[in-house]
């Protein structure tokens, strides 16, 4: 079976980006690639064949969730992540790591990872979410399931991520909340490094799986660039992960992942964790990211916005309802060559699941799309 690789093809003159190929048991992927989320082991209302017709090169599912249902013992014997979802090209499982924050700080303060302005940075030290407990050695969670006690650390993350059979698995990390202040994220900053750690040495399936570190440190330069250095120091990482907060805007979050990317290893690829939208997509890769991922395509289609050439669209709004011409007549996707406007609003407004399916198709193939034209502009050196 074919071990995991990767070798970049070429170096942009113009800034850090890079094209590149990662190479898997289950396939390569041309880097820089949009990365869709499959949290459950499913992208909702695509069947495994649509996702690939969508150009999709990878996906990425969420340990934490597959761990609660069906189980990991359960994949596993169903011939791992790829067997039980029939999906033969690449995958990546995150750790956890994130629910730490999403299901701790992110729900108590109603806050995503990345701030649209500044705020009070008022978690202290010793500070606890209210239904997540951060240990020195792991976390505890309550399943939204069946409310039973949950818990991770580096070793069980690991052992589950193994199970799941995924080609890229990352080290089990805290993502601090971006209220979190400067003391907190740096005790949090030790935790996380010495997880690193334990995932490594927890770790069994050598050869088989690739292991991606997971750099944290907030918004504080310091201190990210600390993790940079750490986790970028540690032997048995094949790739880099970026976690948390970048900043309240998208100059910060450039230079953010720049400066981390100057930091780690240059001959191994980066992950940038959560983050996707269109206009982040140059900033990304003129930044030295190789691979990303986001929810964005999927969630909005399912409230009915729509990607375009031409910004987004709130196809359940009355007026749509008059447009007979395709979603966008610069996208050569099957729903655009296909349906009309009108007709895709009126599935959505009338809560119709076709509807969120082709609207789902749609937006999976144009965020594919832009990443395709992304790495022919970066080989024609425009990036």
């Amino acid at each position: 079976m074919k071990s995991f690789s990767f070798k970049v093809l070429k170096q942009s003159k113009k800034s850090r980006a890079r094209l590149g190929v990662i190479s898997t048991p289950h396939g390569e992927i041309e880097t820089p690639a949009f990365i869709p989320v499959a949290t459950r082991a499913t992208v909702r209302t695509l069947d495994t064949d649509e996702i690939a017709e969508v150009g999709s090169q990878m996906l990425i599912a969420n340990t934490y969730h597959l761990h609660l249902a069906p189980g990991e013992t359960i994949v596993k014997k169903a011939g791992g992540i790829h067997g039980y979802m029939q999906w033969d090209k690449p995958l990546m499982t995150d750790s956890g790591g994130f629910q730490v924050f999403s299901l701790g700080f992110g729900r108590d303060h109603g806050v995503g990872k990345i701030l649209k302005d500044e705020k009070d940075r008022s978690i202290e030290t010793g500070t606890q979410p209210v239904a997540v407990k951060i240990t020195e050695d792991g976390v505890h969670f309550r399943s939204p399931i069946d409310g039973k006690e949950q818990y991770l650390s580096p070793k069980i993350s690991i052992g589950i991520q193994e199970k799941l059979g995924a080609d890229i698995i990352f080290a089990f990390d805290e993502c601090p909340s971006p209220l979190a202040n400067e003391e907190y994220v740096r005790t949090s900053l030790e935790k996380t490094h010495r997880w690193a750690k334990e995932s490594l040495d927890a770790r069994k399936n050598t050869g088989r799986q690739a292991m991606y570190g997971i750099v944290q440190g907030g918004a504080f330069k310091a201190l990210r660039l600390k993790s940079a250095e750490v986790i970028g120091a540690m032997d048995g990482f094949e790739g880099f992960g970026f976690g948390g907060e970048f900043g309240y805007n998208k100059t910060q979050l450039k230079k953010g992942i720049g400066e981390v990317v100057d930091t780690l290893p240059s001959h191994k690829p980066r992950h940038v964790l959560g983050i996707g939208h269109p206009e982040d997509f140059p900033i990304i890769a003129e930044s030295g990211g190789d691979t990303f991922d986001c929810i964005a395509p999927t969630h909005y289609a399912r409230r009915g916005i729509i990607f375009t050439s031409k910004g987004r669209i709130d196809l359940r709004k009355p007026r749509f309802l008059k447009e007979f011409k395709p979603l966008d007549a610069r996208c050569a996707c099957m729903i655009c060559k296909t349906y009309t406007r009108s007709y895709i609003s009126h599935l959505l407004r009338g809560h119709e699941l076709s509807g969120l399916k082709l609207a789902t198709y749609h937006n999976l193939f144009y965020f594919n799309a832009l990443a395709a034209q992304m790495r022919e502009r970066i080989q024609n050196d425009e990036l």
